[in-house]
């Protein structure tokens, strides 16, 4: 079945028309709830992407598809050659030369954290419109919904912590904050593609208008950047040392995209997702968001954010 998906998507890009099942070869990459695959023909390779089943429960492709093609326009992503937003089907320029990035890959390859730091300040800085607006709250309210139509238990404290988030989203409601950017809102370091000048960003399913210090907190947390990478990637994006309020922030995201997204695992443990253990996923993300609110530093970031005038 998969075969023919790939066929019949090569077949809708004028330059792919010609080619044959049995005249290229396919294979599987990574991808957490798609299938994602590399599609080669003698120096020529592409991406296909086949959406998971489940996702069009909390993923808008009409959007997706828009917003890759922005983030492609400015030269941060892969060119879209193809996409239908009603099966959220795909097709892409292989990037070659580059390699998928991991936590591992951020601390060896010297100078990738800055990279990813221009990279999405190339992005935040196009002047450019995404489609949705991503707001994190209101994902916090729609994620809980979802599972209660799936009938997930959440875990033992998920409310509490819910609650005392809301004191953050009191404080960050009351400040001024930088305009709404185009973002990634889900840069896991395999979203990162590096060629040891640039970095490449990809997959668009979760990008929206947003506060732009949210990508670079959700990239630290995903990439487990130490305190030198994360000064490292907000200096390199900022184009200095940044001032406490905007470290501030970075880190207060920090907190609230691992309470996000330990809602989206727990998604997909209720749609039974083989992809990986989802509960113990999500368990994992929700204890690092708890001892990261509960220290010390991140009072001092929250009020450092609280005290800030940067945009009053």
């Amino acid at each position: 079945m998969e075969h023919q998906q790939i066929a019949t998507a090569l077949a809708q890009v004028p330059e792919l028309k010609g080619w044959e099942p049995e005249s290229y070869s396919i294979e599987r990459l990574g991808g957490l709830t798609n299938l994602v695959f590399k599609v080669s023909r003698g120096g020529d390779s592409y991406i296909v992407r086949i959406p998971g089943e489940g996702t069009e429960w909390y993923i808008d492709r009409s959007v997706e598809s828009h917003n890759a093609r922005v983030a492609a326009d400015i030269k941060v992503s892969a060119e879209v050659l193809y996409s239908d937003p009603a099966e959220g089907v795909m097709v892409s320029r292989f990037l070659g030369g580059t390699e998928t990035m991991s936590p591992a890959a951020f601390k060896s390859r010297t100078g990738s954290p800055g990279r990813a730091g221009q990279a999405l300040a190339l992005l935040h800085n196009s002047g450019k419109e995404f489609g949705f607006r991503f707001e994190l709250f209101a994902m916090i309210d729609e994620y809980l919904r979802v599972l209660g139509d799936l009938g997930v238990v959440l875990p033992d404290g998920y409310h509490e912590v819910v609650k005392e988030a809301q004191n953050i989203r009191e404080i960050l409601a009351s400040k001024k904050s930088l305009p709404l950017v185009p973002c990634h809102c889900d840069p896991l370091s395999e979203n990162f593609l590096d060629d040891g000048e640039k970095m490449w960003i990809v997959d668009w399913e979760y990008s929206g208008m947003n506060d732009p210090l949210w990508d670079l907190g959700d990239l630290s947390v995903e990439a487990e950047f130490t305190e030198e990478q994360d000064l490292e990637l907000l200096s390199a994006y900022w184009g200095g040392e940044p001032p406490a309020e905007i470290l501030g922030r970075m880190v207060i995201y920090k907190a609230m995209c691992d309470l996000l997204w330990t809602l989206w695992g727990l998604i997909q443990y209720g749609n039974q997702n083989p992809a990986e253990d989802f509960w113990a996923y999500s368990i994992g993300r929700f204890d690092r968001c708890k001892r990261l609110m509960s220290s010390p530093a991140f009072t001092e970031h929250l009020r450092a954010v609280d005290d800030g005038r940067l945009y009053e």
